[in-house]
C-alpha cells in the first residue's frame, strides 16, 4: 500500500503540472486586484450553457490563487459548461493595525469578496459570457473554495444583521463541493491545513460569532441541492470532515449527497488527468442540465 503522504504529494504535483489556461474574458467586481472574475466559454460552440461558478482552494492563503484551478475550469468548459472562476482576497501577512493579517484568509475581506462577486455575477456574465444561462447556475469549489461555495449558497440563512445575508435563496441549481472544509469544529480537531480554520476566523480568541456566520455545518438547512465529492484517502481534508458536515445536515433535516471515491486523495478532484475529475463533471451536470 503506498504511503498516503507520498501519494498526496504526487497527486498535488500532478495537478500543478498542467499549464495555466487563459480565460476568454476577465472583469473586475471591485477595485482590489484580487477582485476579478475570469470567464470561460463552452468549447463546443453552444450558445446557451449552464453557468458553473468555481471557487479555488488553497486554505484561504495568498500563495494559492485561481491559476492552479484553470486546467479544471477549462476541463469543464470542454464539457460544454460556461464557467466563471472567482478570485478573492486571501491571507498573506499584510500589515494592518495591531499586527499582521492571518496566514489563512482575511477577515472580513474574504467573505466580502465572495458575496460581492456572486452579487455582481449576473450582470458581468451577461456582458462577458453571453453563452451562460443564469437560470442553470451551479456553484463548485475545492477545499477552502468548497467551504466558500457552501457558504455562498447559505447566505439567506446567515444570522440576522449579517452584512452578507440575502433575503431569500440564491437562484442556484445546486452546489457541488469538492473535499470542502465544511465542518469547522471537526477541521479544527484534526488541524486541517495547518489550523487554517482558526487562522481564517482570526485566531483562537476570535469572536464566536465569526464561526456562526461562516461555518457551513451551522448554516443549515439551505434548501439548495448539495453534493459533496470526497476522496476516501484524502490526507489534506480528511473524509471525517465531509462526514461531519453530512451528519450535521441530516440533523437539520436536509439530505446532502456524499459521493465517495476509492483510492483518491485531495487533488485528483480538480486534475483533468484523473478519472475523479470526470466524476466531478458528471455530478455538476446532474444538477445543471
Amino acid at each position: 500500500m503506498p504511503d498516503p503522504a507520498a501519494r498526496g504529494a504526487a497527486e498535488e504535483a500532478s495537478v500543478l503540472s498542467h499549464p495555466a489556461v487563459a480565460p476568454d474574458a476577465s472583469a473586475p467586481y471591485g477595485d482590489h486586484p484580487d477582485q476579478v472574475i475570469d470567464f470561460y466559454a463552452p468549447r463546443d460552440g453552444r450558445t446557451s450553457a449552464p453557468l458553473v461558478v468555481a471557487l479555488h482552494g488553497g486554505a484561504w492563503r495568498a500563495r494559492f490563487d485561481r491559476g492552479h484551478l484553470t486546467p479544471f475550469v477549462d476541463f469543464l468548459a470542454r464539457r460544454g459548461f460556461a464557467v466563471a472562476s472567482v478570485e478573492y482576497r486571501r491571507g498573506g501577512g499584510i500589515p494592518r493595525q495591531g499586527g499582521t493579517a492571518p496566514a489563512a484568509g482575511r477577515w472580513p475581506e474574504t467573505f466580502d469578496d465572495v458575496a460581492a462577486a456572486l452579487d455582481a455575477l449576473p450582470e458581468l456574465a451577461a456582458a462577458h459570457l453571453p453563452q451562460a444561462d443564469p437560470d442553470r447556475m451551479v456553484l463548485t469549489g475545492h477545499s477552502a473554495g468548497g467551504q466558500l461555495a457552501l457558504w455562498a449558497a447559505a447566505r439567506h440563512v446567515l444570522p440576522a444583521g449579517s452584512p452578507w445575508r440575502l433575503p431569500g435563496p440564491a437562484p442556484l441549481r445546486g452546489v457541488v463541493a469538492l473535499a470542502p472544509i465544511a465542518h469547522f469544529g471537526r477541521a479544527v480537531e484534526l488541524g486541517v491545513c495547518g489550523d487554517a480554520v482558526t487562522e481564517l476566523l482570526g485566531g483562537p480568541d476570535a469572536p464566536a460569532g465569526r464561526a456562526a456566520a461562516t461555518d457551513p455545518s451551522v448554516l443549515l438547512p439551505t434548501g439548495i441541492a448539495t453534493t459533496v465529492v470526497q476522496g476516501r484517502d484524502d490526507v489534506d481534508v480528511p473524509l471525517a470532515v465531509a462526514e461531519a458536515f453530512a451528519e450535521a445536515a441530516e440533523r437539520a433535516g436536509e439530505t446532502v449527497g456524499l459521493t465517495l471515491l476509492e483510492d483518491v486523495g485531495h487533488f485528483p478532484l480538480i486534475d483533468p488527468a484523473a478519472d475523479a475529475c470526470a466524476v466531478v463533471a458528471e455530478e455538476i451536470a446532474q444538477l445543471a442540465w
